[in-house]
């Protein structure tokens, strides 16, 4: 969504914490909230589309069991069951928690095509996803995703590891 648009409209929708399907309600806020909101490294990802450099991240190495989370949104994106090690340099998962918890769109942009993975609730970039590259994964998709657009929510029964 073009900033202009995003600025127009700053009706929120409810917050992550509240009971229910947290994709039903959209977030749009004004370029200001999100600036307020997000650190600069977060807003450049989260609401330029920027990448963060690789190995630079804190979970690419995490084998922490539990949810990530939407840092701008706090919506529910991705389990730990389906992140795995492709040795790109970013967060890797091989599936959403949903497919309604991301959209997906084409982006032309450095002279390529690429499908970049957007977060269904407040719009926020979160990578790319790439498709046939072989791993030994259930649906050879790799949802490759800046760990700054990403909070988890380690399980509490599960511990960390």
């Amino acid at each position: 969504m073009p900033e202009n648009q995003n600025a127009q409209n700053t009706q929120t929708a409810r917050t992550p914490d509240q009971a229910g399907d947290q994709t039903t309600g959209q977030i749009r806020k004004s370029d200001d909230e999100w600036r307020a909101q997000l650190s600069p490294e977060e807003y450049a990802v989260l609401r330029q589309a920027g990448t963060e450099r690789p190995w630079t991240g804190e979970y690419v190495d995490t084998k922490t069991t539990g949810v990530y989370r939407c840092r701008a949104c706090g919506t529910e994106l991705f389990r730990s069951d389906t992140k795995f090690d492709s040795h790109c340099g970013w967060p890797s998962f091989w599936s959403p928690m949903a497919g309604d918890r991301v959209r997906l769109l084409e982006d032309r942009s450095f002279g390529t095509v690429r499908t970049e993975v957007r977060c269904a609730r407040c719009d926020s970039h979160l990578g790319h996803v790439f498709e046939g590259e072989g791993y030994g994964t259930p649906t050879d998709q790799r949802f490759c995703i800046n760990s700054v657009s990403l909070t988890l929510e380690p399980d509490e029964a599960a511990g960390t590891s």
